[in-house]
């Protein structure tokens, strides 16, 4: 399994709209195999950071969800949104995989 996690730096006076988009990503993740952990917004601390975890049953299954991502109309109306509202200042993404006992 690995787990993809997203660190947004998001613009604080746009969290409705960041929220709205989050809630497009989670069913869409789910859509193409992988398990979405949720988006978590600023509370205290930083208000403009945000988080999103998902996971994927391997690293090769998340790659096959990105390239299908590029072509499907759901997600592009998705990456649309981002853009127009503009809720997103930028990204980082990195991948972890669990150790358990």
């Amino acid at each position: 399994m690995i787990t993809c996690y997203l660190r947004y730096i998001v613009d604080p006076n746009k969290l409705k709209e960041f929220e709205h988009y989050g809630k497009l990503w989670i069913p869409l993740v789910e859509k193409f195999g992988g398990q979405h952990h949720g988006y978590f917004l600023p509370s205290e601390g930083a208000n403009n950071v945000a988080l999103a975890l998902f996971s994927f049953p391997s690293l090769a299954l998340y790659e096959v969800y990105r390239n299908q991502s590029f072509d499907d109309p759901e997600c592009q109306a998705a990456f649309r949104y981002a853009q127009e509202t503009q809720c997103i200042v930028s990204y980082e993404r990195s991948f972890f995989r669990p150790v358990f006992e």
